[in-house]
């Protein structure tokens, strides 16, 4: 049942109201001044707060100020007989949601009441899909690489320095970004992210800057782009050593100025964002190759961040298992499954090319197809329980196997393989898309390693 405080010193204001609220189905607390009610919020935490801005002592104003101060997030419709706009205006830059004239009219109140419960449940609603939000970006591990990597988040993350993360693929470059902003003072602002390969060559200056009306064939309407939706927040520019020259130059230059104009438009749009880059490629490379502007490399770098490899911190596998393990059991409503210690050993000797990525992944795998309450080795790919197996000897060279390099190098290529065709369903086309590389040669591959595809 939802609480609602009524603050006034009209003591037949109150039982009015009590009427009319109780019979709406809602629980009545009462205080004649505004002293009485700020105890009775500090102690009850009422949904809603109905005050009068003409009492004796403590005004209606002060009150709201002192609510303000000790729950920012207190929903106070005002109510007065001597209203004025002024008055009101005030009110409402004290952050009352509401102002209701006397005398009161039944309409109005319950207008006014069942449009402020709906507020204060998207409030909740919101607060709640942020904490779940929250716990889906968190960053799992103890590993001495990972609290490192933390305790360098905290230090950057209240500054508005630019930030350059690197890292392999699927290592978790988006979740310190998201760390970054949520740890900083712009977390209740936006957080816009940007996959810049993921863009065409032709539309990139558009996505990111928006576009005016009839600026090109389409452009049936004028259109906002990344930088002005993460306003006085955080844009993150996920694989920017793929971005174009041309790009890069006006991405500098906003970077430079905090400015810009939409594609077709020539009005200048102030913003002001902290910019978050993320990428898998070595951009000193990339710059010495002329693929990547050296000024916006300089530019982006001030707190550069790199994220480990799974393979150089295994500590973390077995707490990232579990984690995964009971998030998709979870979801896919699954009875809570476990792994042997000798799977957790396979999973923990395997070097993980796909990093944290790969490993979500095939425990999304095993909790949807493993009949099972227990993962023995048995059920994991063959490319983890091969690679063990090449431990003891059967396969991949030990302490006591001489394998040149191209031994070596081939049968980390033939693992490789049959891992990716695992994670495709054997699907040949769709693992040659995966993998980058043309179907044909794949096949190619298939048939000199003698790998037999199952249907």
């Amino acid at each position: 049942m939802k609480t609602i405080l009524i603050v006034d010193d009209e003591q037949s204001i109150r039982e009015s109201l009590k009427g009319i609220l109780q019979d709406e189905g809602f629980r009545t607390l009462f205080a004649p001044n505004g002293e009485e009610g700020l105890n009775l919020v500090k102690e009850d935490n009422p949904d809603l707060v109905l005050l009068d801005i003409w009492m004796p002592g403590m005004d209606g104003l002060e009150t709201l100020q002192r609510i303000r101060e000790g729950h920012p997030e207190q929903l106070v419709i005002m109510m007065s007989g001597h209203g004025t706009i002024e008055t009101a205006v005030k009110a409402t830059k004290l952050g009352a949601y509401d102002f209701i004239e006397k005398p009161l009219s039944l309409e109005k109140v319950l207008l006014g009441v069942q449009n402020a419960m709906k507020i204060g449940q998207l409030v909740e609603e919101n607060r709640s899909l942020r904490a779940r939000l929250a716990k889906d970006y968190e960053m799992i591990g103890d590993s001495p690489a990972i609290r490192h990597l933390k305790e360098q988040i905290s230090i950057a993350a209240p500054t508005s320095g630019w930030v350059l993360i690197t890292g392999e693929n699927g290592t978790g470059k988006e979740l310190v970004a998201r760390a970054i902003h949520h740890q900083s003072h712009r977390r209740e602002k936006p957080f816009i992210e940007v996959n810049c390969a993921a863009i065409p060559e032709e539309l990139i200056e558009s996505e990111l800057f928006g576009h005016e009306k009839g600026a090109f064939t389409g452009a049936t309407a004028q259109r906002k782009g990344k930088f002005d939706q993460a306003h006085e927040g955080t844009l993150f520019l996920d694989e920017i050593g793929d971005m174009s020259l041309k790009t890069q130059a006006k991405v500098l230059r906003i970077l430079q100025e905090r400015k810009f104009e939409r594609v077709g438009g020539h009005r200048t749009i102030e913003v002001d964002v902290r910019v978050i880059a993320a990428t898998n490629k070595d951009l000193d490379e990339e710059i010495r190759t002329g693929n990547f502007r050296e000024d916006l490399y300089y530019r982006l770098n001030v707190l550069p961040f790199h994220v480990p490899p799974l393979r150089h911190r295994i500590e973390d596998i077995p707490k990232l298992t579990h984690h995964f393990l009971e998030f998709f059991c979870s979801k896919e409503s699954r009875e809570t499954k476990s792994l042997t210690a000798e799977a957790l050993d396979a999973m923990v000797s395997y070097s993980w090319p796909g990093n944290v990525r790969e490993l979500k992944n095939i425990i999304e795998r095993l909790a949807i197809m493993t009949p099972e309450t227990i993962i023995s080795e048995r059920n994991l790919p063959v490319a983890i329980t091969g690679r063990r197996q090449g431990a003891k000897g059967q396969g991949t060279p030990s302490a006591g196997q001489t394998f040149t390099f191209r031994e070596a190098r081939e049968e980390f290529e033939k693992d490789f393989l049959i891992q990716k065709l695992e994670e495709n369903d054997w699907n040949v086309s769709r693992t040659a898309e995966a993998i980058e590389i043309e179907r044909s040669n794949l096949h190619r591959k298939i048939k000199s390693f003698g790998i037999e595809l199952k249907k």
